[in-house]
């Protein structure tokens, strides 16, 4: 990050990162989303490759793994077919961290034996057809992690159903997942399509559909509220992600301060071993 001449980043890449990046590198926006490609895949990796060939030290700059649902291993094939050496640094695929976040064990013993990781895009830019792989993903011991899948989901919950799966599994979207802006709907697989409208949810938005889901805390906390207050399962889950945000405020807070003490102590000894 502080060697680079050029950075070519995404969209979903946090402010945070793109800071330690030093202040004399090329910045160049290259982000995808839904309907609106700054640049195609094309266009990107011949970027890549001019760069490179110009005798640059290039990153290119992802969110996430790049290797999963990333593009990753197009752009490396591409360039090292051109000559160029590549080294990848592996990232936390948004699955990842966020079923660490909510608290949502990807696989457990006796609940859920696999996980398959899904994309909602059939192919660049499109969004009207799932591929044939997913109608056959409907084993209740396998967790769902879909990617990029807000505007099929009636039809994923379409083809799942038809194969076999409850509309009674739990399921859970989540917007922005692990960052400050983060937003959760917990519900049922059949109703969280129109909880997702109701919370307006937006894309990024990562779906996670299996028994897993339940032994999130936020799960039954959603039940309970939506119960006792007469509320929706998206009113509900409004609610469970304030608390969260508390939660997590007091943690960083708590985490402020231990460092603080530390750095207290550190110093003390210091002036001690000045003394001495």
């Amino acid at each position: 990050m502080q060697t680079a001449d050029v950075v070519l980043y995404d969209r979903l890449v946090s402010d945070d990162i793109l800071q330690l990046v030093h202040g004399g590198a090329r910045m160049v926006y290259v982000g995808k989303q839904a309907g609106y490609h700054t640049r195609t895949q094309s266009e990107i990796h011949d970027l890549l490759l001019q760069f490179a060939e110009a005798g640059a030290t290039v990153i290119r700059l992802k969110g996430g793994d790049p290797y999963v649902f990333g593009r990753g291993g197009e752009e490396v094939q591409y360039l090292q077919q051109h000559g160029i050496q590549v080294h990848a640094v592996p990232g936390i695929t948004a699955a990842a961290g966020i079923c660490a976040e909510l608290g949502i064990p990807m696989t457990h013993r006796g609940v859920a034996t696999s996980v398959r990781f899904l994309t909602g895009h059939s192919r660049e830019g499109g969004e009207t057809q799932l591929d044939d792989t997913i109608t056959a993903s409907a084993d209740p011991h396998t967790t769902l992690i879909v990617y990029m899948g807000l505007a099929t989901l009636p039809l994923l919950v379409q083809q799942l159903t038809a194969r076999g799966m409850s509309g009674h599994v739990p399921a859970v979207a989540v917007e922005r997942g692990t960052t400050a802006e983060q937003r959760v709907v917990f519900d049922t697989l059949s109703n969280l399509h129109s909880s997702i409208q109701e919370a307006k949810l937006k894309s990024p938005t990562l779906l996670v559909i299996g028994e897993v889901v339940r032994l999130a805390p936020g799960w039954q906390r959603t039940r309970d509220i939506a119960v006792a207050g007469g509320v929706t399962a998206a009113a509900a889950s409004a609610v469970v992600q304030q608390e969260h945000d508390c939660a997590r405020l007091q943690l960083e807070d708590a985490a402020t301060v231990v460092m603080r003490l530390q750095q207290q102590h550190h110093h003390q000894q210091q002036q001690i071993v000045s003394k001495a």
